[in-house]
């Protein structure tokens, strides 16, 4: 929904804070809700590492949806703030799951979720 602001605001000395044109938070929200549905589904059903770490991604990439769509439904940046920050915390997972993954293939350790239950150095 789209709602001005009233002219006495301006006025007032207040900053002109005119609504942004687009879809609305729900739309957002409810994007963000299926991607991270289908990470999960993804992680719980899924026994390749891999396809978990790609599952987790696409988890944190629905909540970052989430937090920009509350941002812009606000109009506040701190929510985008936070989703880089996010972001930081998704590529330093990926490099480390990924290392492990290289690791345990190199062992021509069988890539299972299941069986890899210990860490052996």
């Amino acid at each position: 929904m789209l709602e001005r602001y009233a002219p006495e605001d301006r006025e007032a000395g207040h900053e002109s804070r005119e609504p942004m044109l687009g879809p609305s938070a729900t739309w957002y929200l409810g994007v963000a809700a299926f991607l991270f549905s289908t990470g999960a589904l993804g992680v719980l059903l899924r026994r390749n590492p891999l396809i978990v770490l790609l599952s987790l991604e696409i988890m944190l990439n629905g909540a970052n949806l989430a937090l920009i769509g509350y941002a812009r439904h606000l109009g506040d940046g701190a929510g985008q703030i936070f989703a880089i920050a996010v972001m930081a915390v998704a590529a330093s997972e990926v490099v480390v799951g990924l290392g492990l993954v290289v690791a345990l293939n190199r062992r021509r350790v069988p890539l299972d979720v299941d069986r890899l239950n210990s860490l052996r150095g």
